[in-house]
């Protein structure tokens, strides 16, 4: 069988890890989720209006980078255009429906491509192709994939080098001819080794498509584990996920993700090789809500205590009990254990000290050594390698402490 390697962006993208979804338009104003126009069949001329207000006035996008930076995220992906049509870009005399002549009167696609150099985070442009401002899209297809080919055009050629392109949409016309071949095309001419996604949305999760696609994705659910056999290349996989229930800000949306729950996502998608890209809808006027913005930088104190493995290590055939799982790195084995208890009297811990047996299957290596990575404590184990078995004490959390997910380092005899 043969084996499938990775193009040099492909690899470089799965080393990314995590990332920051970001979606902004005119939908934030109302702050009902980014397909209230649909929803509330907002007739398109009402709509439009909400230009005249978009004053982007709290948009930084400098300190949106630091804040992803310090969340331990290596990139940002921002809705350039979305489904209402509206554009964060200077779309060149395309279309006057963009931020340009709005009332911020500015090229805030720019201003974030800028912000992300400037702090070594790659930027990635989500781009729409379902639109419900072009007339073109219901009547005149052909036209309507030219101006979106031109579009994409633009954001190729005007903002530097980008980590991808990340589309949406195809699934609204599942039996159109969507001219792939000369979509990509035109990136692979500007942006070479830009990355090119196309969401194939909550039905098909995981699936690939044309060619030139570089990456799967899974949309609200767990990535699986990649099966590469029969493709016809090497596939990366991406998980989004949204910090509540809308992909724009609600306003009245408080089914929030918890440290807990992101810090677990994350280690899911690892365990798989998959990237995890984490979604905050910004407010009307273009800032990071504070829950959503203390939120991530709480997992990124998480993230800079296993920063090397999060973003570097392998997956494995390592069999774990129940979620904790196994990767590699550098000739070493790191176990992510869950659901560990703080240790400590019965005065201040509920459901014991943590103290546990955790087995692992399938590891053909004798262990000669297991220690927590957080604090150095070295952990009993019993290791048999004819038997591709490993056992290992996992004692609590350290009073004071939880980290949700703890890694121990296994070293091997080879």
């Amino acid at each position: 069988m043969k084996i499938l390697k990775p193009k040099a962006r492909i690899a470089k993208f799965e080393k990314l890890g995590y990332g920051m979804f970001i979606h902004w338009g005119l939908y934030s104003q109302l702050g009902q989720g980014e397909w209230i126009q649909n929803y509330r069949k907002i007739p398109k001329d009402e709509y439009a209006k909400l230009a005249q207000t978009f004053t982007a006035e709290d948009f930084d996008a400098g300190k949106i980078v630091k804040i992803a930076k310090n969340a331990g995220m290596k990139y940002i992906t921002l809705t350039t255009r979305h489904h209402d049509g509206f554009s964060l870009f200077d779309t060149k005399g395309l279309c006057k429906f963009d931020a340009p002549h709005s009332a911020a009167k500015r090229d805030l696609v720019a201003e974030f491509a800028a912000a992300c150099r400037a702090e070594g985070i790659i930027p990635f442009f989500y781009h729409t192709t379902l639109d419900w401002y072009q007339d073109s899209f219901e009547n005149s297809f052909d036209d309507y994939l030219e101006y979106l080919n031109k579009s994409v055009e633009i954001l190729c050629r005007n903002y530097g080098e980008i980590g991808g392109l990340w589309f949406d949409g195809n699934w609204s016309k599942p039996d159109a001819d969507w001219k792939e071949d000369e979509l990509y095309a035109t990136i692979r001419k500007y942006q070479p080794e830009a990355m090119i996604i196309n969401n194939t949305g909550l039905s098909h999760r995981g699936e690939p498509g044309n060619i030139e696609i570089d990456s799967v994705t899974f949309e609200r659910g767990r990535p699986t584990k990649m099966d590469r056999r029969g493709m016809k290349k090497y596939l990366a996989a991406e998980m989004c996920q949204t910090m509540n229930e809308h992909w724009g800000i609600g306003a009245h949306d408080f089914y929030y993700l918890s440290p807990k729950e992101i810090i677990e996502a994350l280690a899911d998608c690892r365990k798989v090789g998959a990237n995890f890209l984490l979604n905050v809808g910004l407010t009307a006027t273009g800032d990071i809500p504070g829950y959503e913005r203390e939120a991530l930088l709480r997992v990124g104190d998480w993230v800079k205590e296993y920063a090397d493995i999060i973003y570097n290590a392998q997956p494995t055939d390592i069999i774990g009990q129940d979620r904790d799982f196994a990767l590699t790195l550098n000739g070493k084995i790191y176990l992510f254990i869950y659901n560990l208890n703080a240790a400590g009297n019965k005065h201040v811990s509920i459901g014991g000290n943590g103290n546990g047996m955790r087995s692992f299957s399938n590891l053909k290596k004798q262990a000669v050594s297991v220690r927590w990575l957080d604090s150095g404590e070295s952990l009993k184990f019993t290791s048999s390698s004819n038997a591709g078995l490993l056992t290992i004490d996992a004692t609590g959390f350290p009073y004071g402490t939880n980290l949700v997910v703890r890694v121990a380092e296994v070293k091997t005899d080879e």
